[in-house]
């Protein structure tokens, strides 16, 4: 059962409520949300990968990936660092939803896709085992050859270790503390065929892309939490959109965003993260280049210049005409 981004997922989204929760590491809380009590109604269908947005207060929305089991359709399940120095989401979540909260969720997109192959290697880093737990499912049920390394500060803070544990032939658990860092140069030998996924901090997604900086660039795959720092593009110039639905044209200032400057002319522009990391609004390039800001598009993705994510990137010809 493959989910859609229609129906439900519109603008509306779903009304669930947090069914359980509980703290699966230090600073870690699990999530199961479900729909309302009397609503038998299954939940759209989601593969390894995806992720939701939750919309907590005001307009605070955060996406968030789901690791539960794909085949129930009862019940969705995510985790949750707290983080002292974030922007509120996870405080929110933290201190103010309790079981039987209600919580909006909209957005179920997958840009982290689990694609076919006889190898893999998974490489996390603290709470960015949570994308990568059902893919783990995947690839057993496969047959495929696969390893996991899932590092972390201790032991106590990395979430999930009980279900990591469960493959102890082919997932090794790495705190820090005992092991120091993860030895990504053996780990990203390249055998040629292997598919690799990696999710966590900042820090380890760079030092992975310079050990698999000799790998095809389709077999690396990796999924942010945070904005990297932008590529150094040079001084960024004003520009012109013409958005093809809407029958309108926008001039895009130096230190403005289209989906900023469209949003105030009154076009209805899909918005999360704001920061190029979500997909939600990825949208379809009609004319012009764009210049990728983001960190969803893969690099096959972004030399198509088919699609873009008009909350950080911009224009690299004078004129885009956009499908808004």
């Amino acid at each position: 059962m493959a989910y859609s981004d229609s129906d439900e997922f519109g603008a509306s989204g779903i009304n669930l409520v947090v069914h359980d929760r509980r703290f699966v590491a230090d600073g870690v809380v699990e999530l199961t949300l479900r729909r309302p009590d009397g609503d038998e109604q299954p939940l759209p269908g989601w593969e390894p990968g995806a992720h939701i947005d939750l919309h907590l207060s005001g307009d605070m929305v955060r996406q968030y990936s789901l690791h539960g089991d794909p085949r129930d359709h009862c019940e969705w399940k995510i985790s949750v660092l707290r983080e002292a120095e974030g922007r509120g989401g996870s405080k929110f979540i933290h201190d103010q939803l309790r079981k039987g909260s209600a919580v909006r969720v909209t957005g179920l997109r997958n840009k982290f896709k689990f694609v076919d192959s006889t190898h893999y290697v998974f490489v996390a880093g603290g709470i960015g085992i949570t994308p990568l737990l059902p893919m783990l499912q995947a690839a057993e049920a496969a047959g495929a050859d696969w390893k996991l390394y899932y590092g972390g500060r201790a032991r106590s803070s990395m979430a999930h270790v009980d279900r990591v544990s469960e493959f102890a032939d082919r997932a090794t658990i790495w705190p820090q503390d005992e092991r120091g860092l993860l030895d990504l140069t053996s780990i990203c030998e390249d055998n040629g065929k292997t598919a690799l996924y990696c999710c966590g901090p900042e820090p380890l997604l760079k030092a992975v892309e310079e050990a698999c900086a000799h790998w095809p660039p389709d077999r690396v795959r990796m999924e942010r939490f945070v904005a990297p720092d932008a590529d150094d593009v040079g001084e960024l110039v004003a520009f012109e959109v013409e958005l093809s639905k809407s029958g309108i044209t926008l001039q895009i200032p130096a230190d403005r965003s289209i989906m900023d400057v469209a949003t105030e002319a009154g076009v209805k522009v899909p918005r999360s993260c704001t920061e190029g990391l979500c997909g939600s609004c990825e949208t379809e390039v009609l004319e012009g280049v764009p210049l990728h800001r983001d960190s969803v598009l893969t690099a096959e993705e972004r030399d198509s210049n088919e699609t873009m994510m008009v909350c950080v990137s911009r224009a690299r010809t004078p004129r885009l005409v956009l499908e808004l």
